[in-house]
């Protein structure tokens, strides 16, 4: 197992103004299954793939109370490889989808039920305050809609109760963030992007231009909208890398305000992902990586 690759490489930035967190993070989704429709993964396994995140400088985990199937649950995972938790450790999470009966999100919380969903989180990560609170808006669509302004006033009145430090918003349009803004500071926003899925791009901008952090799901390709790895190659041949490894290293390239949260259950693809803070794209793949 390699040891000269950390976290670190892919640089640092400043969430909510006042929690350092390197740019390059762990999504916990893929800890207790692989895909929607796979089957359940060994709890050992995730225990030893998120100590080893740590190992190579990891700093910022991504999880939901949600992430669960068959007994098995990345935050329960999370407590049970990492507590008493580092100081300097940033763990984030997200509520508004519930779970119906087959274990898949299938609804959305109304503003009442947001408070039962962050003591969820509260209770199985073990911590008395949660770093970030995404509020997760919609279902396996796009962006865009529903107003989220009583759903994340009732995340406000939480975060100034001291249950949560900083707020954020997923799967979310401009409008939608405007809404937030106008209630709360928002820290991060996390929508779908990656190296061919670009259509937030503006919203990306404006991330940057506002020091909210900007944190894609599915940032090498999963979900809806896979990569296509061929339009990769010569980028990849270049630098004796792997796909996902060229294409987290364009999300580290393209804006100082994003990070990366790829996502695995795999001890060898944690190393291939963490490797990726190591490689600097110039101006000629950049254009390449444009086709």
């Amino acid at each position: 197992m390699t040891t000269n690759t950390n976290a670190a490489l892919g640089g640092e930035f400043l969430l909510g103004g006042d929690l350092p967190v390197h740019r390059l993070g762990f999504g916990a989704m893929r800890l207790p299954v692989g895909t929607l429709d796979g089957a359940v993964r060994d709890p050992e396994t995730g225990v030893a793939v998120l100590r080893r995140a740590v190992e190579l400088g990891v700093d910022h985990i991504d999880t939901a109370w949600f992430y669960r199937r068959g007994g098995v649950a990345a935050n329960d995972l999370i407590r049970r490889a990492l507590a008493p938790y580092a100081d300097g450790l940033v763990i984030a999470t997200k509520v508004g989808p519930l779970l119906g009966e087959t274990g898949m999100p299938t609804g959305e919380a109304g503003p009442d039920e947001l408070r039962g969903l962050v003591e969820d989180n509260l209770r199985t990560l073990g911590v008395e305050r949660l770093d970030l609170v995404y509020l997760r808006v919609g279902g396996m669509s796009g962006p865009g809609g529903a107003s989220v302004s009583d759903r994340f006033a009732a995340l406000a009145e939480l975060r100034e109760e001291g249950l949560i430090r900083h707020l954020g918003v997923s799967n979310v349009d401009a409008a939608q963030l405007d809404e937030a803004l106008s209630i709360a500071p928002v820290a991060a926003v996390q929508n779908s992007f990656h190296v061919q899925d670009r259509g937030d791009a503006e919203l990306l901008a404006r991330c940057e231009k506002d020091g909210i952090a900007f944190v894609p799901f599915f940032p090498l390709g999963g979900g809806w909208r896979p990569i296509d790895q061929t339009r990769l190659a010569a980028v990849v041949e270049r630098h004796g890398a792997t796909a996902p490894q060229i294409a987290l290293a364009w999300l580290l390239a393209i804006s100082p305000a994003l990070l990366a949260i790829p996502g695995t259950g795999v001890l060898d693809h944690l190393e291939e992902n963490m490797a990726a803070g190591r490689i600097h794209l110039t101006p000629e793949d950049l254009a390449a990586l444009e086709d």
